[in-house]
């Protein structure tokens, strides 16, 4: 069977016709899209957390740069798949086009690994924000209520918004992102107007100190600090002008959010100057935006800060609800998932079914873990949202690949540079990410052997395993998938 031939056997057996079986529709502009995207990336968290954390055992100082680093590199990401949306009339993303690019089988094992890093990614901000709300109610005198108890109500609440029209969700994300942005802002704003703690200057992109301390996980940090990007294209049926709406909100997110990060971490370390931006972080890496903040506003602006963190979170949870229901919805389209993912609201326009399960895998996960003792921080959102990391960034290489054929096999009229160059250098870059996260993925998951050294053990283990088990399952549905529909012509 010829790669056509798999695709068109693949395509979408449910009928559209039918008004609960239906293509999503909407409106959705470049700024719409861009706010859901952007708010998955989950900036002020990133801030908050990836920062300190990169700068600790990163490469100190020079980490900015990283950031700018890894908005080079996906943006030569965005060329080959902004290009992948302009021909591939589906939704889907990652599924989508690695399917067109490179069959059936690949497409789908991307597709599992997708939803299952997404799933883990989301179920470890949940984690996090049981926390932090759990801290937050026992900080005033009140009852000390379990880390679980505020995931869930946090999951039923995205629920609502995921079940209800997507524009719902777009302006609930709008004003929690502008005011998430702000803070930071106004934070590297106060500190630029004080002259920071040892002046201004540019020694984050100095090349000494970019290269010092552990470049190869700086990068690591910088990449993971902005998947979530590539969701443009799972608006597609949603977009209001699709072949120009998803290249052009795929290409804003990454810089956007590339030049946003690289403000916000150069104004953290002029904040307490470049000599002692090291002792902060390792006193403690979570609580650094907070002191920034009272540094320069007092208590009233850590608490703000504290808030809006909690809102960012929020938020991103929220995206990934988004993300999870329409790649649910899209494999249901074309008969991977049962059909009754496909169906759509026929108020809401929305995925309704694929977000009620969403909702109820998340629940049930979290239920899990409580039963299992894990702490919602170091286990919970430690691992998933770490462990995320490497199959997103492999799935990413897969699609330049993807991109690379495509182009080649249907003579896309597209310039050499969409075509080949941006996409291969794209896939080169991605893979030595890939090999960094790999050799530094324990200590990213916090595995450590029994002297407390990182090294791959059980967490490794398990995390990897997931993604590999999940690929595996994609494969051998399409095989088989493929082998019925041969034998039925």
């Amino acid at each position: 069977m010829t790669q056509r031939a798999e695709d068109l056997a693949a395509d979408s057996p449910v009928r559209e016709d039918r008004p609960d079986r239906a293509r999503l529709v909407g409106s959705l502009g470049v700024s719409s899209i861009v706010f859901m995207v952007v708010a998955a990336a989950a900036p002020l968290t990133v801030v908050g957390g990836g920062v300190p954390l990169g700068i600790l055992i990163g490469n100190g100082v020079g980490f900015p740069t990283m950031y700018a680093a890894a908005a080079v590199l996906l943006v030569l990401f965005a060329v080959g798949f902004a290009m992948m949306a302009r021909h591939v009339p589906r939704p889907g993303a990652f599924y989508t086009f690695i399917r067109y690019g490179l069959g059936e089988r690949s497409g789908l094992a991307a597709a599992y690994v997708a939803v299952v890093a997404y799933t883990m990614s989301q179920v470890a901000v949940f984690g996090y924000i049981g926390y932090i709300l759990g801290n937050a109610v026992a900080a005033v005198g009140r009852p000390d209520i379990p880390w679980w108890l505020f995931a869930l109500a946090s999951i039923a609440v995205v629920g609502i918004l995921g079940y209800r029209d997507i524009d719902l969700s777009s302006k609930v994300l709008a004003v929690v992102l502008i005011a998430e942005v702000a803070v930071v802002l106004v934070i590297v704003g106060a500190v630029t107007v004080s002259g920071g703690a040892e002046g201004l200057s540019l020694a984050p992109f100095a090349p000494a100190n970019v290269l010092s301390g552990s470049p190869g996980v700086g990068l690591m940090f910088g990449v993971a600090a902005f998947i979530g990007f590539e969701s443009t294209a799972v608006y597609r049926d949603e977009a209001r002008d699709p072949h120009r709406t998803i290249p052009r909100a795929t290409y804003l997110s990454v810089i956007l959010v590339g030049v946003f990060y690289v403000i916000a971490s150069w104004g953290m370390i002029m904040a307490w100057g470049p000599s002692k931006i090291m002792d902060v972080v390792a006193e403690d890496p979570g609580s650094t935006i907070l002191v920034t903040a009272a540094k320069y506003f007092g208590a009233a602006g850590a608490t703000i800060t504290n808030v809006l963190l909690v809102s960012s979170m929020f938020a991103c949870v929220l995206s990934f609800h988004n993300v999870i229901s329409r790649y649910q919805h899209s494999m249901a389209m074309s008969g991977t998932l049962p059909r009754r993912l496909a169906h759509v609201h026929a108020r809401h326009r929305s995925p309704h079914v694929s977000s009620l399960v969403q909702t109820s895998t998340a629940a049930v996960l979290v239920v899990l873990f409580a039963v299992l003792g894990l702490d919602p921080v170091r286990q919970v959102f430690g691992w998933f949202s770490s462990g995320a990391v490497l199959p997103v960034v492999l799935i990413m290489a897969a699609t330049s690949v993807a991109v690379i054929v495509y182009s080649r096999r249907e003579r896309v009229s597209e310039s050499m540079w969409s075509r080949i160059v941006a996409p291969g250098l794209a896939f080169v870059g991605l893979i030595g990410a890939a090999v960094l996260i790999i050799a530094n993925f324990p200590t990213l998951v916090g595995d450590v052997d029994g002297k407390g050294v990182p090294a791959f053990g059980i967490v490794s283990a398990i995390l990897l395993g997931a993604m590999v088990i999940s690929a595996i399952m994609g494969w051998v549905q399409a095989t088989v998938k493929l082998s019925r529909s041969r034998r039925a012509t």
